[in-house]
C-alpha cells in the first residue's frame, strides 16, 4: 500500500483555532486542544462559503477568489477550538483552489 492511500483512509477536516487561523487536511492525531495534520493548508480566505460549516459540507463556490496558501506535510496546532469533518466534494473542492502566492 502506498503512503497516499494510506493518508487517504483518514479524515480530511478543518480546523479552527483559536489564534492560529483556520486549517484544512488529514487528522493525523487529536488529543484535547492539540491536533495534527497531515497535507495541511491554512484556509487564509475563502469565498463562495458563508462559514466553514458550509466550506465544509459543499466546498467553494468561488475557487478563483480563495486564499489556500502551499499545503504543508505536517503541521501540529496547539489551540483547536473546532474540529469539522468535511464531505468528500468540499475535499475535493479545497484541495483543488490554486495555490495562492505572492
Amino acid at each position: 500500500m502506498t503512503q497516499k492511500k494510506a493518508v487517504n483512509k483518514k479524515h480530511y477536516v478543518i480546523v479552527r483555532t483559536y489564534s492560529a487561523g483556520v486549517f484544512a487536511g488529514y487528522l493525523e492525531s487529536h488529543k484535547g486542544k492539540e491536533v495534527t495534520l497531515s497535507n495541511a493548508r491554512r484556509l487564509w480566505y475563502w469565498s463562495g462559503a458563508a462559514s466553514l460549516s458550509q466550506l465544509a459540507m459543499e466546498g467553494t463556490a468561488n475557487p478563483n477568489y480563495c486564499k489556500f496558501p502551499i499545503a504543508v506535510d505536517f503541521i501540529t496546532l496547539t489551540e483547536a477550538i473546532e474540529i469539522i469533518n468535511t464531505t468528500e466534494k468540499a475535499r475535493v473542492s479545497i484541495e483543488r483552489v490554486a495555490i495562492w502566492k505572492i
